[in-house]
């Protein structure tokens, strides 16, 4: 496939039309293999040395780098993989462009970051200068981030990273984590008519959760960060019972704690068990099994940081709006940030359109997207003080 060197617009419908559903979400997918490889072939057309890095089986990362390799990096991050496209009100991998809006799944999260940050670095970097740039398009950020957690573990290390998620071309230099946490309620199955030896599972759920309600309530008043407000808690699926006739026997809750920095993944779990321990205190016949899931930490960066201020005055120096805010979403900011390279988001496209049914991005974002980064590319090659 060609694309025109450095056309981020091109290069975003290209990658839109690849279908990289990433096929833990979506079992008919073959993946990101593709949509990598489609995007290692543009990058070496455009002089880019490229590698394919295989993190899972037929789901490779790109690496692509200007510069040499043992010199100062700047990391441009995105993902491949998108989610599934049931429910979607468009075609979902034409890149059909209307209105100005080029719409297909992934075009907001993120291949339109993905490609401003490809036509940045191939626009504003310098081949001789002492320091390069470190392209880095990973699979698996809709599920567990297993191609950045094999960039990290093979090495592959820079003093600073943009990841362009869709921002509406905000910087946002903060996210929270997430925890998720099962519990299993159990009762006593009875016959309906046995309310002398039945236990309800079900309605012991609805106590822990009328708790966890009471401890949401009190998030208004504790702690908050400056961008992202307060943690929240929610409850994401319960299921239980087998008949009308029957006491449930058991109830499965499965719950999400949104954490912000600062917050640990002992913290939520805590909140869990304690809230458990509050209702058994009140109701002995309180069975329940709190289990942790799976953990994402939160990320967050100053925003005095130079990263932020090199972003900042890319901004101004474009004469474009400057917005500091807090990312709802959770990214791999949150890996790199753990590995001690300072990431911040700042890309194209509208979060609140991720994984919707109808999802675009504007071409305007790419293209301004593109400016920004390229300017913030061309002085990361012409300097030669620190930028962390």
């Amino acid at each position: 496939m060609v694309i025109p060197r450095g056309d981020a617009v091109a290069l975003a419908r290209a990658l839109i039309q690849i279908d990289s559903r990433n096929p833990t979400l979506a079992p008919d997918s073959s993946g990101e293999g593709d949509c990598a490889r489609t995007l290692a072939s543009i990058l070496d057309d455009w002089g880019f040395s490229v590698q394919l890095m295989e993190s899972v089986a037929g789901r490779p990362n790109v690496v692509a780098r200007i510069g040499h390799q043992d010199t100062p990096a700047l990391m441009l991050n995105g993902h491949l993989d998108v989610v599934g496209v049931e429910g979607m009100v468009h075609e979902p991998f034409s890149a059909e462009v209307r209105r100005n809006r080029i719409y297909g799944r992934g075009s907001a999260d993120m291949k339109g970051g993905v490609a401003a940050m490809c036509a940045a670095a191939v626009n504003g970097a310098r081949p001789d200068s002492s320091r390069q740039i470190l392209i880095a398009a990973v699979v698996d950020e809709e599920y567990e981030s297993l191609g950045m957690r094999s960039l990290l573990a093979a090495g592959i290390r820079a003093d600073a990273a943009i990841i362009t998620e869709p921002t509406r071309l905000a910087i946002c230099p903060a996210h929270r984590g997430f925890v998720w946490i099962e519990v299993v309620l159990t009762g006593r199955a009875a016959h309906g008519s046995r309310y002398d030896i039945g236990i309800d599972a079900i309605t012991h759920a609805g106590l822990l959760l009328a708790e966890l309600e009471t401890l949401e309530r009190t998030r208004e008043s504790g702690r908050h960060h400056k961008l992202l407000g307060r943690g929240s808690l929610h409850a994401s699926k319960i299921q239980g019972g087998v008949g009308m006739s029957t006491y449930p026997e058991t109830c499965n809750l499965a719950i999400e704690r949104r954490t912000l920095p600062g917050e640990s993944t002992e913290k939520a779990l805590k909140e869990i068990t304690d809230a458990c321990a509050r209702v058994r205190s009140k109701h002995p016949q309180f069975d329940a099994r709190v289990t942790l899931t799976t953990a994402q930490l939160p990320s967050d960066v100053s925003v005095d940081s130079p990263v932020v201020k090199r972003l900042r005055g890319a901004l101004e120096r474009e004469e474009l709006p400057v917005r500091i805010e807090g990312l709802s979403a959770w990214t791999d900011a949150a890996l790199l940030n753990a590995a001690g390279i300072p990431t911040i988001c700042f890309g194209p496209g509208d979060i609140a359109l991720a994984h919707a049914a109808q999802e675009f991005v504007p071409v305007e974002e790419i293209e301004l997207a593109t400016r920004v980064l390229t300017r913030v590319v061309r002085e990361w090659c012409d300097e030669t003080d620190s930028f962390v």
